[in-house]
């Protein structure tokens, strides 16, 4: 059967924020610093400046596997997302499903990184024409925060803060989305910490709420904000799983509110339930 014209649109979309259609370009060394000893971050932090000034850097060169794409096992370089192509597709699929069945409300994200998911909801709302949503973009735009170990003990350790390639500026994401021709009055911008931006959001209602937070005081932050306007029928998707601090997060949330829509797994990480009550 011959391809619709928004499927083409969609999936060449797809491969192209994930940059599946490239080889994955060197990774800066400086990137994976917050792995290493003081000493060698030091070191690397000062001889990556100096090269800069040359127009040079220090780059590993990564040959990442299909299945690794495919799974996000692999922090790009030129891509406008890491969720891979598994996750991709299950955004994708939910997305599609609430725009055919008419579920009633607006798309978030909370955690942005580049932007390309809030991209890919931008462009199925396009795809269409579906100009009576909104496209909600929740993040700092300064990486995450240092975690709140007194209030949030699950968090406890946790370096993200640490990782400054996961600090993105609101401007550049901005330019993300002027580049795929997607920037407008659709597309709503929530800069600041989820505890201050989240719970006076002008959100009525959602049919798409995607955590991608990372720790536990994001993840149940955007939930104990958000959750109760996702419409039934709606879907509640979840990029960080795999993560200690944001498993434990959904497992208690859904316990608390007695939650028994079935959990599915998207790949090692990822997963989602579509909210039935």
């Amino acid at each position: 059967m011959r391809e619709k014209p928004e499927d083409l649109y969609l999936n060449l979309l797809k491969n192209t924020l994930s940059f599946n259609l490239w080889p994955e370009p060197p990774v800066p060394v400086e990137s994976q610093n917050y792995l290493r000893a003081p000493w060698k971050r030091t070191i690397i932090s000062f001889l990556a400046r100096i090269l800069k000034l040359k127009n040079l850097g220090l780059v590993q060169y990564v040959s990442p596997t299909e299945e690794e794409r495919a799974e996000g096992k692999v922090w790009p370089g030129y891509a406008d997302t890491m969720i891979g192509l598994k996750r991709l597709d299950n955004l994708l699929q939910c997305c599609r499903d609430v725009v055919e069945k008419k579920i009633q409300g607006d798309f978030i994200e909370t955690g942005v990184w580049r932007g390309g998911s809030c991209i890919l909801m931008r462009a199925v709302l396009a795809a269409y024409r579906d100009t009576g949503r909104k496209v909600f973009v929740a993040d700092s735009f300064a990486g995450l925060p240092p975690p709140d170990e007194d209030n949030y003990e699950a968090d406890a350790g946790d370096v993200h803060h640490q990782m400054d390639f996961l600090a993105v500026s609101e401007e550049q994401v901005r330019r993300n989305f002027e580049r795929y021709g997607l920037l407008d009055e659709q597309v709503v911008f929530l800069k600041g910490w989820f505890k201050d931006t989240l719970p006076t959001a002008p959100i009525d209602d959602l049919a798409i709420l995607r955590l991608d937070g990372d720790m536990y005081e994001s993840t149940m932050t955007a939930l104990d904000a958000l959750y109760d306007k996702l419409s039934p029928g709606g879907y509640c998707i979840v990029d960080d799983y795999g993560l200690r601090g944001c498993k434990q997060a959904i497992d208690d949330f859904r316990k608390t509110h007695s939650i028994p829509d079935q959990l599915i797994s998207v790949d090692w990480t990822g997963v989602y339930w579509q909210k039935n009550s």
